[in-house]
C-alpha cells in the first residue's frame, strides 16, 4: 500500500517521541505537543492567500483564522484561567479569530508569532501547574488535568477542520 503524498517518511514525523511518554502528565503534555504541531504541519507549504482561504463553503473557516483562534484558546486556558489573569482582556473578542483575514504575508507572520508566542507561555505556567491543582471556570472547581484534556479536545476539532481545508486548499491529506 502506497502513501506518497499522504504521510511524511518514516522516521521524519516530528511528532514521534524519542521515547514513549511515561505516565499521566507526560502523556497528556505529549498529546497536547503533537496537536500543537499537526496544526502547524496542516499549513506548512502555503502561501498567505492560500492560508486565508476560506474553502470549505458556506463555512467562514480559513486555516489562518484556526491559527489565530488556537491562540486565543491557548491564552484564555492557560494564561486567563490557570494563573489566574481573567482581567486580562481576551485575544480576538469579536471573532473568536475566526474573521476574514486579508491573505498578506504581516497576517501570517502575526498569526503564527502570536500562536508560538500563546504557546510558549502556556508550557512555562503548566511547568509551574500540577495536575490536580484546582482553578475557577464559571465560579467552579475544575482541575488543570481538565484544562489540558479539553485543550486536546479543541486541537484535534481543529485539526480535523484544518485536514479538510488543506485538502480543499491543494489536495494533500494526512498528517
Amino acid at each position: 500500500m502506497s502513501f506518497d503524498g499522504m504521510w511524511l517518511p518514516a522516521g521524519e514525523d516530528p511528532r514521534e517521541p524519542a521515547a514513549p511518554p511515561r505516565g499521566e502528565r507526560d502523556t497528556l503534555l505529549d498529546y497536547l505537543e503533537a496537536y500543537r504541531l499537526t496544526l502547524r504541519l496542516k499549513c506548512d507549504g502555503l502561501d498567505p492567500e492560500q492560508l486565508a482561504r476560506r474553502s470549505v463553503p458556506p463555512s467562514g473557516l480559513s486555516l489562518l483564522g484556526l491559527v489565530r483562534h488556537m491562540a486565543r484558546v491557548e491564552h484564555h486556558w492557560f494564561h486567563r484561567v490557570i494563573a489566574g489573569n481573567l482581567d486580562e482582556p481576551r485575544l480576538y473578542p469579536s471573532d473568536h479569530g475566526f474573521e476574514e483575514i486579508a491573505g498578506d504575508q504581516a497576517n501570517v507572520d502575526d498569526a503564527f508569532s502570536g500562536l508560538a508566542y500563546q504557546v510558549e507561555r502556556s508550557r512555562a505556567i503548566l511547568k509551574r501547574a500540577a495536575l490536580d491543582d484546582l482553578v475557577t471556570v464559571s465560579d467552579e472547581q475544575i482541575e488543570v488535568r481538565d484544562v489540558v484534556v479539553h485543550m486536546i479536545e479543541e486541537y484535534a476539532r481543529h485539526c480535523g477542520h484544518a485536514d479538510l481545508l488543506r485538502e480543499c486548499i491543494d489536495g494533500r491529506t494526512g498528517q
